[in-house]
């Protein structure tokens, strides 16, 4: 196995902890009655699974090889999610200031889906551009429900966001078992 193949399988897998971190708490955002409650700490359930493989192969793949580092990249990437943090932190105060609490999710699932675009070139994965527009329709989904109907937002972009960061997650450590 390549020295590249070791680096994308410990970048897999530390993509699916932190996705599967995410997932779990996306799907916690949700107030739901039963029965969707309970496929909600199902599905939470197994977001922490994929996380824990996801560390198991990161750690397994680091312990075989030892990878340079790009600071460039790794700056970039830092700068890209300390914008995001900033963007959803500014944004959800101003929401709840403001009176509208319950769309903080949209707005966070929205900076969420945007901060996956600039990510493409750094992390070298076209796919976070589905992810990225996949993530923004779920925010206008979410956003579109709760203004229609009585359905809140967080339901929908809980739940959605949950499913589309660990459906990537685990896209990702399949794509990394390919590698063998």
């Amino acid at each position: 196995m390549s020295k590249l193949e070791f680096q994308s399988r410990r970048e897999a897998g530390l993509a699916a902890l932190y996705l599967g971190v995410f997932a779990t708490i996306w799907f916690s955002v949700p107030a739901a009655e039963q029965p969707l409650r309970a496929l909600l700490v199902v599905a939470s359930g197994a977001a922490l699974l994929t996380a824990v493989v996801g560390a198991v192969l990161m750690t397994r793949s680091r312990a075989t090889a030892r990878l340079t580092r790009d600071r460039a990249a790794d700056r970039r990437y830092l700068l890209i999610v300390l914008a995001e943090f900033a963007a959803a932190g500014l944004g959800a105060v101003l929401l709840a200031l403001v009176g509208r609490s319950e769309f903080i999710p949209v707005l966070v699932c929205a900076v969420v889906g945007l901060h996956f675009f600039p990510l493409v070139p750094v992390l070298r994965d076209p796919v976070l551009w589905l992810l990225g527009a996949a993530m923004c329709v779920v925010a206008l989904a979410g956003l579109v429900t709760a203004l229609a109907t009585a359905v809140s937002a967080g339901l929908v972009v809980g739940t959605g966001a949950g499913l589309l960061l660990l459906g990537y997650a685990v896209l990702t450590l399949l794509r990394a078992t390919r590698q063998r």
